[in-house]
């Protein structure tokens, strides 16, 4: 995920870093892909998949040519291959399709859009995407430079007033595509916890100046806000916001009618799924539904699979689609193909990942490149697409379930039998595993049990008062009711009851799109107050030298230290 790591470097939207570890691990790329119902998309076969076959070109030729009928033969088995998959992991519902040779091919649903219902998912069933938002809104970004309003080299800060990073340098010199490659040197995530709080887009992005900078173009770290930052820039400077700059520039010219960046198209669709997440074994709906907004250029978009295969059947046509050019293949091309190592080979017969410009790159055990995105919203959704050029196809999975890798697995399977006639490598397990990891709760005191006898607290009320951090801002302390209370955010909206634990140590558990359920943060109280000094007597100069650190808050974004 970058040269910094944090306590959440791990955290679970980190899933496009997750599709590439797991594909070098294994020394082959992993699928994910996109379509539509056979009847809605038309256009030619990718130029690649000719090139591919042309003597003499070793930038194009490939190890192993396609078996015979290759999509067709992996076509006919995905229904027995998603059955298989909602059976072992009881996932509520799913949707997948198919386009190759300008068309969709399969575009089918499966379960239900919530537990509990006989409401079925179909190919027109909308799911919110996740990261999968970070694709589609470079094609966005694509067809402005199509337009001429902008180029992948435009700094942001001239189109965004007011934008600033933490060295002026690299404030007035970051590109949209240095954002969309992840490469500004932003801490992993940055601005994630930031809008979990409460804040919104332009008070995330302001906060952005506050947080250190890793190496400029030398660093890989996944940002949101980053790429929202971006967005954001292009969406001003074509005098629109971009939610709207979005319908206009290319959900309206592909005909994606069921597709939005705003989340309040998603909820007045009729036909849509909600989230789940596992309790006790069991997926059940989600307590609250993840409002992306904030960042929608990275993560707000919703969709269908058959208004996907539109967007797919653009990509593989080079632009092109229904035999208009949209999208035009010079501003195209350097969003598909590699702009950072995102990925480090871990040996020298391994093969490295990349990141393009809001897309992942990488090279199949078959010598085929591919693109693709994952997206995750651990409140309920797993999601996944990928383009093989040279195979003329693209395949999409979206799911109702936070993400155990199924989605991961089933386009990784799809990907093999296409390139191999046959599934290569154990992706369930594979994903499984690296998703199981990134779900394990935070804190460093999760299963740690109390002190028998811990050193008694300081009476309450010295602790009490408003502490500041430049990046999280106030954070107030205040007792109540015989009980600490922290609260933080735009107002103090986010309140967490703090339980004695030692001394000057406190702890809260939380559950949030960034903290896996069962975490654990500690808060330590220091200075004035605390039991190393005593209670002030000085007044208000003692009284700011106290300082409180959050655990949870110690990250590559800040060291978690708030001061009073």
């Amino acid at each position: 995920m970058g040269v910094r790591t944090s306590s959440r470097a791990r955290t679970r939207r980190s899933t496009a870093v997750v599709v590439v570890a797991v594909v070098a691990a294994t020394a082959v790329a992993a699928c994910d892909t996109t379509s539509s119902e056979s009847s809605s998309v038309s256009g030619p076969s990718s130029p690649a998949a000719s090139a591919a076959e042309e003597p003499g070109d070793p930038n194009t030729a490939v190890a192993q040519a396609l078996p015979d009928n290759a999509v067709d033969t992996a076509v006919g088995k995905l229904d027995g291959l998603v059955d298989s998959l909602m059976r072992s992991t009881k996932i509520p519902g799913m949707a997948v399709a198919v386009v190759h040779g300008g068309k969709s091919v399969y575009a089918k649903g499966f379960g239900v859009s919530e537990v509990g219902t006989d409401r079925k998912v179909d190919a027109d069933t909308v799911f919110p995407l996740a990261s999968m938002s970070k694709s589609i809104g470079s094609t966005v970004i694509a067809k402005l430079i199509t337009d001429k309003v902008v180029g992948w080299d435009t700094p942001v800060a001239p189109n965004l007033p007011g934008f600033a990073l933490s060295d002026l340098y690299v404030s007035q010199n970051v590109t949209i595509g240095d954002m969309y490659s992840h490469r500004s040197g932003l801490p992993d995530h940055a601005g994630d916890k930031l809008e979990e709080l409460g804040y919104d887009r332009d008070q995330i992005l302001a906060r952005l100046r506050y947080m250190p900078l890793d190496p400029f173009r030398v660093t890989y770290n996944y940002t949101n806000f980053g790429v929202t930052a971006a967005a954001e820039s292009v969406a001003r400077k074509a005098g629109s916001d971009w939610a709207t700059l979005s319908e206009q520039a290319l959900y309206g010219p592909l005909g994606m009618t069921h597709t939005s960046s705003r989340f309040r198209d998603f909820e007045a669709e009729a036909d849509r799924v909600v989230g789940h997440v596992q309790d006790g074994g069991n997926w059940v709906k989600t307590p609250q539904q993840r409002d992306p907004d904030a960042q929608s250029p990275a993560g707000g978009i919703s969709s269908s699979v058959n208004d996907l295969t539109h967007w797919m059947a653009m990509l593989l046509g080079n632009g092109m689609y229904n035999g208009k050019q949209i999208v035009g293949e010079d501003a195209l091309l350097p969003a598909v193909t590699p702009e950072m190592i995102s990925s480090p080979a871990g040996s020298p017969d391994a093969r490295a990942g990349y990141y393009g410009y809001g897309f992942n790159v990488s090279v199949t055990e078959g010598a085929r490149t591919q693109y693709s995105h994952s997206g995750a919203f651990s409140m309920g959704a797993g999601t996944n697409f990928l383009v093989m050029p040279s195979a003329d196809v693209a395949i999409v999975a979206l799911s109702n379930a936070a993400p155990i890798g199924a989605v991961d697995a089933l386009t990784g399977e799809f990907a093999d039998i296409v390139q191999f006639g046959e599934v290569r490598h154990d992706w369930r397990t594979l994903y499984a595993h690296a998703y199981a990891e990134m779900n394990k709760p935070s804190g460093s005191l999760v299963g740690q049990q109390p002190p028998a006898n811990p050193a008694p607290a300081q009476p309450l009320s010295t602790y009490a008062g408003t502490y500041q951090n430049d990046v999280y801002g106030p954070a107030v302390v205040r007792e109540q009711n015989g009980k600490l209370v922290l609260a933080l955010g735009p107002g103090g909206k986010t309140t967490h009851e703090l339980t004695h634990w030692d001394g000057n140590t406190f702890t809260f558990t939380l559950r949030t799109e960034n903290a896996e359920p069962g975490s654990i943060s500690k808060v330590s109280f220091a200075g004035a107050g605390s039991a190393a000094s005593g209670p002030s007597s000085s007044g208000a100069g003692s009284a700011a030298s106290a300082r409180m650190t959050v655990e949870y808050y110690d990250d590559g974004t800040s060291n978690g230290e708030f001061t009073r």
